[in-house]
C-alpha cells in the first residue's frame, strides 16, 4: 500500500543562485519503492531540472552515493520502508566534495587521491610466472585482501569521514581501502611504495578512527579495519 511521504530536497543550481536551498515534494511511495526509484518519479513527472547521478541501479556502480536522512547510502539500495515514516526524508549531496548541481558533486578530488596509490598490480617480479602470464596465489593469499576488492568507488566513506570535510587534501578512506587491496596481494611488487605514500602527512595517520566510514560502507567493508592494518604494515616496514 502506497502512502504520501515528503521527500525534501536540497536543491543548487549555480546558474540561478549562489545559494543552496530545500524543496519539498509530496510523492505517493510504497515501503518498497527505492529512493533512486522516487527520484526518478520526480524528475520524470513533477520536476525535470533535478540533477542527479544514476547508472546500473543495482548497488553496482557506486554512482548515486547521497546523504539519506543525514547518513551516506546508496539510493539504489536504500528502501523507502526503511526510513521513519512521520518525518520527511531528506536527500542532498554528500559532504567534503564541491556540490556541481542539486545531487551532483565534482568528483575529481577523490579520484586524484585514488589515483595517487597507484591502483593497479605491479607485478613482482620474484612471483613465478605461468608461460600465459598467469600469477597463481593461494585461497589463504587471496583472503589477506578479499575484504577490500569489493570497494565500488562510491565515496561515501570517504564523504562520511570528519578529517576529510576539513582537509581535502586527505586521501581518505577509499584511496586506503584500495591501497591496502594491493599491499597485501602477494602477486604484487609495490607494497613498500604504496606504504610510502600512505606514510606522509595526508596519509593513515590523518585518520582518528571515528568508523564513520566503516559504517557508511554499502558493501560492508571494515574500512577502519583496514586502514588499521595499512598503519601496523607501515610500522614493521613490511607486509
Amino acid at each position: 500500500m502506497s502512502h504520501t511521504r515528503t521527500i525534501r530536497i536540497r536543491r543548487y543550481n549555480p546558474e540561478l543562485s549562489t545559494k543552496a536551498y530545500w524543496q519539498d515534494y509530496a510523492i505517493d511511495a510504497k515501503p518498497s519503492d527505492r529512493i533512486l526509484d522516487i527520484l526518478c518519479r520526480i524528475k520524470d513527472d513533477y520536476d525535470g531540472t533535478l540533477t542527479f547521478r544514476r547508472s546500473c541501479g543495482h548497488g553496482i556502480c557506486g554512482s548515486d552515493a547521497m546523504r539519506i536522512n543525514g547518513q551516506n547510502r546508496l539510493a539504489c539500495a536504500t528502501l523507502i520502508g526503511e526510513l521513519p515514516n512521520k518525518k520527511p526524508i531528506t536527500i542532498e549531496p554528500i559532504k567534503g566534495l564541491p556540490v556541481q548541481r542539486d545531487l551532483v558533486v565534482d568528483q575529481e578530488p577523490f579520484f586524484n587521491a585514488y589515483r595517487a596509490i597507484l591502483p593497479f598490480l605491479i607485478p613482482d617480479p620474484k612471483v613465478p610466472e605461468l608461460d600465459e602470464g598467469e600469477r597463481l596465489q593461494t585461497q589463504e593469499q587471496f583472503q589477506r585482501y578479499e575484504e577490500t576488492t569489493k570497494c565500488i568507488l562510491c565515496a561515501a566513506c570517504t564523504s562520511s569521514c570528519p578529517i576529510f570535510w576539513v582537509d581535502g587534501n586527505y586521501l581518505g578512506p577509499a584511496a586506503i581501502v584500495t591501497a591496502h587491496r594491493f599491499i597485501f596481494d602477494s602477486r604484487d611488487g609495490a607494497s613498500q611504495e604504496r606504504l610510502n605514500i600512505l606514510n606522509s602527512k595526508q596519509g593513515v595517520w590523518r585518520c582518528r578512527t571515528a568508523y564513520n566510514c566503516t559504517d557508511a560502507c554499502p558493501r560492508d567493508i571494515p574500512v577502519t579495519k583496514a586502514i588499521g592494518e595499512v598503519k601496523r604494515a607501515i610500522l614493521r616496514g613490511a607486509r
